[in-house]
């Protein structure tokens, strides 16, 4: 039997929970394949990404060997832990960047001293540019307008699309 209009935008809105979350978010690895461990340029790594308000930054080190902490420039700068607003010590922690501004992070185990700590700038999320329309001349000359899908929805959104285009058949 093929699904109503009613079932298919009961689909869509599943859809759309049980992605928001991860739609526009990036998690980003700190170190990479490296992950936080001592002899990494965290500068240059944070240098080479871009971060945006909903993204998560994610430390993974050995359990029992490091931390981190987040702190203020004034911790950064002097790889002290007083006044941390958070610290995370499960090998695997990831953080939220949920404010445009500066992120101070530190390793608290006396690793920051040689260079365990990293520093990102989170910028507001991008604004989506708003469509030029234009009228065509005549109605031969019409060409198809572009769609612009940001940060991954265009994976996303094409199954759901087909789905709908196709009216497939749910047995």
């Amino acid at each position: 039997m093929t699904m109503s209009s009613s079932a298919h935008l009961f689909i869509f809105f599943i859809f759309l929970i049980s992605t928001a979350s991860t739609i526009l978010a990036t998690d980003h690895i700190v170190g990479a394949n490296r992950g936080w461990n001592p002899g990494i340029n965290y500068t240059l790594w944070a240098n080479n990404h871009t971060f945006y308000v909903g993204d998560l930054i994610s430390f993974r080190y050995q359990k029992n060997q490091y931390n981190v902490f987040e702190v203020n420039q004034s911790g950064y700068d002097n790889c002290t832990t007083e006044g941390a607003f958070g610290n995370w010590s499960s090998g695997k922690d990831f953080v939220p960047l949920n404010d445009a501004k500066r992120y101070y992070f530190i390793c608290g185990n006396g690793q920051c001293y040689s260079g365990m700590k990293v520093s990102v700038v989170v910028h507001p999320l991008p604004t989506a540019p708003t469509p030029h329309i234009s009228l065509p001349l005549s109605s031969h000359s019409a060409a198809p307008m572009p769609v612009v899908l940001h940060r991954g929805w265009g994976f996303r959104l094409l199954p759901l699309l087909l789905f709908f285009c196709f009216d497939l058949v749910w047995i």
